[in-house]
């Protein structure tokens, strides 16, 4: 039977306890205006309040699934009317900031750009950053092991974590909140749950790990004529811009010209002819700003002398930063055709170009009208693809942008299970993965045998057994 309701509202209050009603008012997503599905949703307050209700559930042997700011790409999020949701949503308080020690304790509800700003007004930088900052909360970010547009320079969110506390599927609080540099005491307990998609626990509160805030950026967006020249220019600017390289972010053409032709209010115009093989965004940051600038120019100048760029422009104003950024950030235009399947997947860099010619190739035999968008963050070997297969080809004019939450018939299902086959089977020969930072969740458990081997699936089972023996936390996702 499932859990009593009463029981929860006894623990948390009857306003915080939502039935099955009230939650089918709000939406299933942050991409998906569809009614939620769940048989109730309870929002505690603190710790203490959340284990109270992650007991009562394993008393009752009541399948969990936490919320966040609903931004996860790989249904991590997705419920049933049998399910009870725990949204962390009145857990979202910034407790404290240790502007010596560089740290700030938060609580998992927390959204990502209220934690950039009080690190900002500290003079002081959280180093995690993605396009969904003003949805997204820290707590998924744990659990998810985001990513991003700063991993080249900063790393995983898994760099950015100094101490968790995290509520185990028996209601226990396991207390991890270190907030020191260095601490070889045993096992790093806190590695388990970052990226475990709340699988293992549920993450309450963390300690970040702050760094002095970068007060310039120099931003360029280059065009090339192939993929070498691309590899050439990231191993040119890693050599003169040297730490100060934060971003290069690659995006190929067809993405680059959907992004700027758009006929969409907000669109920005194209700073470089549209007709290049691809093109990158490459971005510094410092805290010297004549000293910065020069180091960037002189980069950019050298590597036009030798020829390894084709054009170039650098930002002048942060309008313009803005509007190159935008470039890249304009996902939300793949709406403009239906279906879509997406993808961010990890490979050798030097494989990248090869990888895109075969799988395009194979996709085109079963779509001869596909469209594929490639772009990403190159320099961490992390690529994003959407696949757009019945649509024609040529110039991409949007008159409109589409809706992400339109469902899929039963014939565009089996076309995505057929893409997905083609696109996650050709990263296994070169040791690539399915998932670079968006997780498994539900979508890609069935592929993930082609980036773990056996003993790596069993192990994650081992480990899933150990610490939810019944199960009950996010059941069925990963593994």
């Amino acid at each position: 039977m499932p859990i009593s309701l009463s029981r929860l509202q006894a623990i948390v209050g009857d306003a915080n306890v939502l039935d099955q009603s009230a939650v089918a008012q709000r939406a299933t997503h942050h991409w998906d205006a569809s009614p939620m599905q769940a048989l109730a949703l309870v929002r505690p307050a603190n710790t203490e309040e959340l284990s109270q209700v992650v007991k009562a559930c394993h008393d009752a042997n009541q399948r969990i699934v936490t919320h966040g700011g609903l931004t996860g790409l790989v249904d991590g999020n997705k419920t049933t009317n049998e399910e009870l949701v725990v949204s962390l949503e009145r857990m979202s308080s910034i407790e404290s900031i240790d502007v010596a020690g560089r740290t700030m304790t938060v609580q998992a509800g927390c959204v990502l750009q209220r934690v950039h700003e009080a690190a900002k007004d500290q003079g002081l930088l959280y180093a995690l950053d993605l396009g969904a900052r003003g949805s997204c909360t820290i707590g998924g970010n744990i659990s998810t092991n985001a990513g991003g547009i700063s991993v080249l320079r900063y790393g995983m969110t898994r760099e950015q974590i100094l101490g968790l506390e995290v509520v185990l599927a028996d209601g226990t609080v396991l207390d991890s909140m270190n907030a020191l540099m260095k601490d070889n005491t045993g096992y790093d307990l806190k590695q388990l749950f970052i990226g475990s998609e709340g699988t293992l626990g549920i993450v309450t509160r963390a300690v970040l790990r702050l760094r002095a805030d970068t007060s310039t950026k120099n931003t360029a967006m280059l065009a090339f004529d192939t993929f070498d020249q691309v590899c050439d220019t990231l191993a040119h600017m890693n050599a003169t811009v040297g730490s100060l390289l934060t971003s290069f972010e690659i995006i190929w053409n067809q993405f680059y010209r959907l992004s700027t032709n758009a006929n969409v209010g907000g669109s920005p115009r194209a700073p470089l002819p549209d007709h290049a093989y691809a093109y990158a965004i490459v971005e510094s940051q410092g805290t010297q700003p004549e000293a910065d600038m020069h180091t960037f120019e002189q980069a950019m100048a050298s590597a036009l002398g030798k020829d390894i760029i084709t054009d170039a422009v650098i930002a002048q104003s942060e309008k313009e930063r803005e509007d190159i950024w935008t470039i890249r950030e304009n996902v939300d235009l793949f709406a403009c055709h239906h279906p879509t399947f997406s993808y961010d997947i990890s490979l050798p860099i030097n494989v990248m170009d090869t990888y895109l010619s075969d799988v395009k190739a194979k996709l085109t035999k079963s779509w001869p009208n596909m469209v594929m968008y490639a772009y990403g963050h190159l320099a961490d070997s992390n690529l994003h693809i959407t696949i757009a297969p019945d649509t024609k080809q040529g110039d991409v004019k949007v008159d409109k942008q589409g809706t992400l939450s339109e469902q899929l018939t039963h014939e565009q299902q089996q076309w995505k299970s057929q893409c997905n086959e083609i696109m996650f089977k050709a990263l296994q020969p070169v040791r690539g993965s399915i998932s670079a930072e968006h997780g498994i969740g539900l979508e890609k458990k069935a592929y993930l045998h082609y980036s773990r081997s056996e003993a790596e699936i069993n192990t994650m089972r081992l480990l899933k057994h150990t610490l939810d023996p019944k199960g009950i936390l996010n059941a069925g996702k990963i593994i």
